[in-house]
């Protein structure tokens, strides 16, 4: 009953004005940018990075999470009519959605998927509300041995699982923690890798690293790429946009199945929305009675993996609030949003920001119903934004990240570390090293050593604290096991 009154006050403060706007705003923003082909909410939720200088903590988060979930929403409409998916998790809506549209049954499946949307991202809020307190109990009892290997897991997890290669994975986490390094050390007062600049005492904002990587450098590459890669016809949306008897008969099995598949699948260190998409396509194809429609437009592949992609999103921020471990590129710029606050995410998040996290979880279940209202009335305007020139895109969100980092501080010099950045970012990008690791090991890292050092004086240099230790010793396994099980997999197929 504890989460539920906690559930209530959240209620309280979610359904404020103020509040409730910052909410739909998110909404209606994360569906924008989850229709636009290449623009998520990673990059999004980077440009916005700025206002946490401005806008409390409560509204800002809230506000993210419309975005999340908005854009979670929204690429199902890019996948149906345009062949296009704007996430690597709406990949699999596109194989069955866009022969349906193709077909004249566009709005079913769009009907379909905001449905399944709705109720798979319901289900995962319920679960997140009401497990979170139960992995909250038992990550109370972590020291700093435990916390320590907790950040390892944190930093391997990220590394294996946002990029395609573990090696590049490694490289990006590696060069975050370097930087992270920038500033003066908490232990001894001495400066480090300052290079006799004062901005750099107070070590690189993480605000200015996240916009360059994720902002700038993505809108670089797509500027970049735009010239080898030609948009495909957007199909009409004809007829009705609900669903008939038989629709609703094939669908609702499909919503329940996604759902769980998404939500324990997205709350692992090394899960995502990806595979359970995937899982659930495959699932409602082996079970499905009309399995010759699939590969024609079968409504039962639209509904499932996308109700497996909604629920997955709940169950991302499952970890990331819990245990501060981010397993999404969003995640990761989520929490460099809590740094920004000077909030640290993990166990003692819900004891020291308790209103905020419980705020953010009502406003899930608020977001869940404002994106059923929005989605399908406005499926029309989402159709015409695909018309918009990409290059106006680009520009405006470079012009847009300069004037939010300027803003944030009056420095010149953080605008030529946001360009800085943004290079990088987009030679990260265009040579297929993922940016997450970097910003999660700048976050990460400089919490680490603390631990580490604490845990070291506590047991008087005695590394053997974190392997004797029963928690930090299995904690440190799962990470040892998500560098080598991948490997060893890879092999073992090799060979067969």
């Amino acid at each position: 009953m504890d989460a539920f009154s906690a559930l209530m006050g959240g209620f309280a403060s979610a359904l404020q004005p103020a509040t409730l706007m910052w909410g739909f705003a998110g909404c209606l923003v994360g569906t924008l940018v989850g229709v636009l082909p290449g623009i998520g909410p990673a990059l999004t939720i980077a440009l916005l990075l700025p206002l946490t200088y401005h806008v409390p903590a409560s509204s800002m988060f809230v506000m993210f999470a419309g975005i999340y979930y908005g854009a979670a929403y929204g690429g199902s409409t890019t996948s149906i009519l345009l062949n296009t998916p704007g996430e690597s998790s709406t990949v699999v809506t596109a194989l069955e959605g866009n022969l349906m549209a193709r077909r004249g049954r566009a709005g079913q499946a769009l009907a379909t998927a905001a449905l399944g949307s709705f109720v798979a991202g319901t289900i995962g809020t319920i679960a997140l509300t009401f497990i979170a307190p139960l992995v909250v109990e038992w990550a109370l009892a972590f020291g700093p041995a435990e916390y320590f290997s907790l950040m390892v897991l944190s930093l391997v997890a990220v590394s294996a699982v946002l990029g395609r290669s573990v090696l590049r994975g490694l490289v990006s986490l590696f060069a975050g923690l370097l930087l992270g390094m920038v500033g003066v050390d908490l232990q001894t007062g001495q400066p480090r890798f300052t290079f006799g600049r004062p901005e750099l005492l107070d070590g690189i904002e993480v605000t200015v690293a996240a916009v360059g990587l994720f902002a700038v450098g993505e809108a670089l590459y797509l500027a970049w790429q735009g010239r080898q890669t030609q948009s495909g016809e957007v199909l009409r949306v004809t007829g009705s946009l609900w669903m008939s008897a038989r629709d609703w008969a094939r669908s609702w099995k499909a919503w329940l199945r996604g759902a769980l598949f998404g939500f324990p699948i997205g709350a692992l260190p090394a899960g995502g929305a990806e595979l359970p998409t995937l899982l659930s396509y495959y699932t409602e194809k082996k079970l499905s009675k009309h399995p010759e429609e699939f590969g024609q437009g079968a409504i039962e592949g639209v509904a499932g993996p996308e109700a497996a992609n909604n629920a997955a999103a709940a169950g991302v921020l499952m970890p990331l609030l819990t245990l501060g471990i981010p397993t999404s590129a969003t995640a990761a710029i989520m929490l460099s949003a809590f740094e920004g606050y000077g909030i640290q995410t993990g166990p003692q998040l819900f004891t020291s920001q308790s209103s905020l996290v419980w705020t953010l979880i009502a406003s899930l279940y608020i977001g869940n119903v404002i994106l059923l209202v929005l989605n399908l009335p406005l499926v029309g305007l989402w159709v015409k934004l695909l018309k918009i020139p990409p290059p106006w895109l680009y520009a405006g969100i470079i012009v847009i990240s300069v004037a939010g980092v300027y803003g944030a501080g009056n420095s010149v010099f953080n605008v030529g570390l946001l360009f800085v950045f943004g290079l990088m970012g987009f030679l990260m990008k265009r040579f297929d090293f993922p940016a997450a690791p970097l910003i999660v090991g700048l976050i990460l890292g400089p919490m680490a050593e603390q631990s580490l050092r604490q845990a070291l004086t506590i047991s008087q240099g005695q590394w053997s604290t974190f392997i004797s230790r029963p928690l930090s010793a299995s904690l440190l396994l799962v990470a040892l096991g998500l560098l080598v099980l991948p490997r060893l997999i890879r092999q073992r197929n090799r060979s067969r």
